[in-house]
């Protein structure tokens, strides 16, 4: 198996103890730079989220998810329980330059291969933890779920109408985040052990990664008397923001409009309805149900290309809302070419997208698929001499 040479982590090791989302989403940003990512798996079940899914397609026994976040890494079966299998894996540790594990607080510790467990092997290595709530505190047992983190991080109350509730972002964002933190924290620990030979523990959370997203509005918040953001009650798309800022319906489609003075909007779209809000930009937060009913109106009078043709000459920041087939249609999406096949030798193929990184005006690639559980296993013992 053959690794890209001209990739800034080429020829670095990774072990990825974790499962799911965060953990993997880490490694995979480190593969994509050019790592090589061995995942540590049962035997025979490996990783869970391998049985995730989030439809009913299923490629070569394996869930779409589990391809997304694992594509081009090799699985090596490691019975944890077993003493042989256990002092395998330490000797491959001695030779690894990363490790990350996302287990429970507390399990790692049992199994025998926390950060100073670890550390005494290799004192090079860079080893990260994902966990939900951190190492302390009443919530560490709780379990790290992407929706319950959401649910104790605030972040609910910042999306949908105001009236309607809490309501969930649609995406993993406690997972993808938290997996970007600890990429970014891995790569100052190997910038570290490059300037002092030493490695470190990098750690992480769920919860903390959430609050991090938060931190714009967070700051308001803890600067502003601890004024709870209340979100428009009309086409809302931010708690802080004021007036015309949302999305809008018009006759085939919708449109978004971001910040924009209203007096602007007023002259070019002609609507004597926003006069008593044109000079009192208070009036645009506090009134911005009242002023967006009044845009909305409009818009929906004329097609989403008829009002681009008008705002964009006029550096009015709008853009269509497209779904996901017009993204694929579109030139914009095409010329970033950020889609890839990956395959496997049991003719598993599955489309999935590339890394968001470009080096050297360079989008890396990868060609094989999400491993097998155990596949890799003979040819990586045989290799490291284990």
């Amino acid at each position: 198996m053959t690794y890209s040479s001209d990739l800034p982590l080429a020829g670095l090791v990774v072990l990825d103890m974790s499962q799911f989302l965060s953990g993997p989403y880490a490694t995979l940003r480190l593969q994509d730079l050019g790592a090589r990512v061995i995942k540590i798996e049962r035997p025979g079940a490996g990783d869970l989220s391998r049985t995730l899914y989030l439809s009913d397609t299923e490629i070569g026994g394996d869930s779409t998810i589990f391809h997304a976040i694992n594509r081009g890494k090799e699985s090596l079966a490691v019975d944890l329980k077993n003493p042989d299998d256990l002092t395998r894996l330490k000797r491959l540790i001695a030779k690894a330059d990363v490790l990350v594990q996302n287990f429970r607080p507390g399990v790692i510790e049992r199994i025998g291969l926390d950060y100073e467990t670890v550390c005494a092997i290799n004192p090079k290595i860079v080893y990260g933890s994902i966990s939900g709530y951190g190492e302390e505190g009443p919530w560490v047992k709780r379990p790290g779920q992407d929706l319950l983190a959401q649910a104790r991080s605030g972040v609910m109350w910042l999306s949908g109408n105001d009236g309607d509730g809490p309501v969930p972002m649609g995406l993993a964002v406690g997972d993808m985040f938290a997996g970007a933190a600890l990429a970014q924290g891995l790569l100052a620990g190997l910038v570290k052990r490059g300037l002092t030979g030493e490695g470190c523990h990098v750690q992480t959370s769920l919860l903390e990664a959430l609050v991090d997203f938060q931190f714009e509005v967070l700051t308001t918040y803890l600067n502003d008397g601890q004024r709870m953001p209340k979100r428009s009650g009309f086409r809302s798309a931010h708690a802080y923001l004021a007036a015309p800022y949302g999305v809008y319906e018009a006759k085939d489609g919708f449109i978004a409009i971001a910040m924009t003075p209203i007096p602007r909007l007023q002259e070019l779209m002609e609507l004597d309805a926003l006069t008593p809000y044109a000079d009192d930009p208070g009036s645009w937060f506090t009134s911005r149900d009242e002023i967006k009913k009044i845009i909305a109106s409009a818009i929906a009078a004329k097609t989403v290309a008829e009002w681009q043709s008008l705002f964009e000459p006029e550096d009015i920041w709008c853009s269509p809302v497209l779904d996901w087939d017009e993204l694929m249609e579109s030139e914009g999406f095409s010329v970033l070419d950020m889609l890839q096949r990956v395959e496997r030798e049991d003719n598993v193929s599955i489309l999935t997208t590339s890394s968001p990184i470009r080096v050297d005006g360079v989008r890396p690639t990868i060609k094989r698929a999400a491993p097998s559980v155990g596949e890799h296993t003979v040819r990586i013992l045989e290799e490291f001499g284990l």
